[in-house]
């Protein structure tokens, strides 16, 4: 080697000394910076000791409403809840059939099952993860009562081609947006793109409470007056039950907590589309895109990355999953079986093979941190330890590759072809 050659830092080959545990999601540190604003707030209810329903709840229904941009939003106990009150308020039941996707949380299926009616699963497209709207078409027959789009993982299902087949059906559709609050198709928020939509706050979700609660959104007044009457044992008031409903009513402690977090949701949303912009820059720059699958926003979408699921290739999901629980980074499968497959539908005649693309989802997908704080260095260690699950050397840090020959030392980079700006 000449005397004069620059030599390679290759300081960054191996694995940094010391690597901090990186949770799948972390509520600490998003409480951390709410926590004397919630703490004013749930300690107000109890001063009030006004727990169930009234005004506290009334003023979040309002908040949603607006945010989502629906005249009516009518508050229940969970996500799941919101399913199954909104099929009943359409008076779908026994007999029915709702054409659905089976790559999604079990309560999309069940609250179908649950009121009697029949769910028919059909296969998503590969790219979103969402129902295929050819599929849901060719699956439309005399007992089809209504279609559930699942915005998976926080983006918008192709809604402009199932509205045309409902219109053309007369057909209901219910919204699934558990995962979704905020995301936008066309302009427009999810909760309004359907004749209800349907929320959950789990305290994973991007809204999410300190316990369950969900909430269906309506342009509908008259579906809005049922579905309130519903969630309170079908009392129309002083103790008149003009049908059979449910016990599913929204604390007011929830609402308060919900109140707060609502303020900071497009802040979170913003730091969650920073961070999947990151990732395509690292994953890029490790090398690994032959290996791993991004996700892919549609055009005319707002994805606010409830999940960021990439793709594992070549049937090494479950060893990238392992060795990244070994390294400590938090990941998990959502979903390991689609619902065509569960045990509990078996009398629905499915088999394998016959939904491919849900199937083949199932066996690829990866969730990784996608979490508003979650910082460039830990975004970095994660993809870091992917490299090694699959067998690669990380042969510089992002870091390194930022600050280049020239930059002065201390003086921070901006990260290559990412927008600070959404």
């Amino acid at each position: 080697m000449s005397a004069d050659r620059p030599q390679t830092d290759r300081s960054q080959d191996a694995a940094p000394a010391a690597e901090r545990p990186i949770p799948l999601i972390d509520l600490v540190a998003q409480h951390r910076e709410i926590a004397p604003a919630v703490l004013d707030a749930v300690q107000k209810i109890f001063a009030e000791q006004r727990f169930i329903l009234g005004d506290e709840v009334a003023e979040f229904e309002h908040d949603v409403g607006s945010y989502c941009d629906s005249r009516e939003a009518i508050s229940c106990a969970s996500g799941t809840d919101a399913l199954l009150l909104a099929l009943m308020a359409l008076d779908i039941g026994r007999g029915d059939e709702v054409v659905t996707s089976p790559f999604t949380f079990f309560a999309t299926g069940s609250s179908i099952a649950r009121v009697g009616a029949r769910p028919v699963f059909v296969d998503i497209d590969p790219v979103s993860f969402n129902i295929d709207p050819r599929a849901v078409e060719e699956k439309i027959g005399p007992r089809t009562r209504a279609i559930m789009p699942v915005h998976l993982f926080g983006q918008c299902a192709e809604m402009e081609p199932l509205c045309r087949i409902a219109t053309r059906s007369g057909l209901s559709i219910v919204e699934d947006a558990c995962q979704a609050i905020g995301a936008e198709y066309q302009g427009r928020r999810a909760g309004v793109l359907g004749s209800v939509g349907c929320f959950s706050f789990f305290p994973t979700k991007n809204l999410g409470g300190a316990g369950d609660g969900g909430l269906m959104t309506t342009d509908d007044l008259t579906l809005a007056k049922r579905l309130r009457r519903l969630r309170v044992h079908g009392d129309a008031g002083q103790y008149e039950h003009v049908e059979i409903g449910i016990n599913s009513r929204l604390d007011a402690l929830q609402a308060a907590v919900l109140r707060i977090k609502l303020k900071s949701l497009d802040q979170w949303t913003l730091g969650r589309q920073r961070n999947a912009r990151r990732y395509a820059v690292l994953f890029q720059e490790y090398n690994l895109l032959d290996a791993i699958e991004l996700p892919v926003v549609l055009p005319g979408r707002r994805h606010v990355y409830n999940q960021y699921c990439v793709r594992v290739l070549d049937g090494r999901r479950d060893q990238v999953l392992k060795s990244l629980r070994e390294q400590k980074v938090g990941c998990a499968i959502y979903y390991p079986k689609p619902l065509h497959l569960q045990t509990c539908f078996a009398d629905l005649g499915y088999k394998a093979g016959m939904l491919p693309h849900s199937e083949r989802a199932s066996a690829e997908v990866l969730a990784l941190p996608i979490y508003a704080e979650l910082s460039a260095d830990d975004q970095e260690q994660v993809v870091r330890s992917i490299a090694r699950a699959l067998g690669r050397t990380p042969k510089r840090s992002l870091q390194s590759v930022l600050a280049g020959p020239n930059r002065r030392p201390g003086v921070p980079a901006p990260l290559v072809r990412y927008n600070t700006e959404e």
